[in-house]
C-alpha cells in the first residue's frame, strides 16, 4: 500500500504558499525532497515516473512547486527565493514523515538549488543530495562556475548524468567532483541526454534507463541509511 496525498506549505513570507505531493510507500526507507527542473513542475511525466519508480523500491518521495510554476510564470523566481524554498520544503517534508530518513535534490534546476542551499546552511535531517541531472552551465558555455558551490556541501552526494547532456560536459564535472569532499558519487549513463532519453541505435529504451537510474538512487539512497 502507497499512501499519496496533496499539500501546500509556505514557502516564503514574500511569495505564499506552493503545493507539494508526498507519496509513500508501506515500509518506507527514505523521503527524497524532490524538486522540479526550470521548465516543468512536479506534476511532469518524469517526476511522476521518477516518483512511481522510487516507491516500487521503498523510497518515498515529496514533490514540490516553486513559487513560480505554482504561478503559472515561466520563468524561475531570482536564486535566494528558491533557495529558501528548498529549506521551507525540507522541513515540511520532515514534519508530515517524521522518523524517515532524507535525501534531497531534484531535476536539474531542482538539484542545483537543492545543493546552493545545503551549501549555504546544512539542510536539517538530509543526509546526501541526489541530481538527476545536474545543470553545470548552459548549452554550449562550458563552464564549471555554476558548481563551485558544490565544494561547500559536505555532504555525500550522487550525480547521474548521460553522456549527451548539453548542460552538463563530464570532461569539467569530473574534475570539479574529485576536488569535492566526501567523495561524490558519479554515475555516467551512456548516450542520455539531459532528460534521459536514448537514442534507438543505444539498444535502450527510455523507460529501461530511467528503471536503472532509479535503482541506482535506491542502492545509494539505502546505502546512507
Amino acid at each position: 500500500m502507497t499512501r499519496v496525498s496533496e499539500h501546500s506549505f509556505l514557502a516564503t513570507n514574500s511569495s505564499g504558499d506552493v503545493s507539494a505531493i508526498l507519496t509513500v510507500p508501506d515500509a518506507a526507507k527514505g523521503l527524497y525532497v524532490f524538486a522540479h527542473g526550470a521548465g516543468a513542475g512536479m506534476r511532469h511525466r518524469f517526476m511522476e515516473a521518477v516518483a512511481d519508480r522510487l516507491v516500487a523500491r521503498a523510497i518515498g518521495t515529496f514533490r514540490y512547486q516553486f513559487p513560480y510554476m505554482e504561478a503559472g510564470r515561466k520563468g524561475p523566481n531570482p536564486a535566494p527565493l528558491l533557495v529558501k524554498t528548498v529549506r521551507s520544503a525540507v522541513a515540511e517534508a520532515a514534519r508530515l514523515a517524521p522518523g524517515l530518513p532524507l535525501a534531497a535534490g531534484g531535476k536539474s534546476m531542482g538539484g542545483r538549488m537543492t545543493s546552493t542551499a545545503a551549501a549555504a546552511e546544512p539542510l536539517p535531517g538530509v543526509r546526501g543530495l541526489a541530481f538527476f541531472g545536474f545543470p553545470l552551465h548552459a548549452p554550449g558555455r562550458d563552464s564549471s562556475e555554476r558548481g563551485a558551490h558544490l565544494a561547500d556541501v559536505g555532504l555525500p552526494m550522487l550525480f547521474l548524468q548521460g553522456t549527451r547532456d548539453k548542460l552538463a560536459n563530464l570532461e569539467l564535472l569530473r574534475p570539479l567532483l574529485a576536488s569535492v569532499a566526501p567523495s561524490p558519487t558519479l554515475t555516467v549513463i551512456e548516450d542520455a541526454d539531459h532528460s534521459f532519453h536514448v537514442p534507438k541505435r543505444s539498444g535502450r529504451t527510455d523507460d529501461e534507463v530511467l528503471d536503472d537510474v532509479c535503482g541506482t538512487f535506491a542502492d545509494w539512497f539505502v546505502g546512507l541509511t
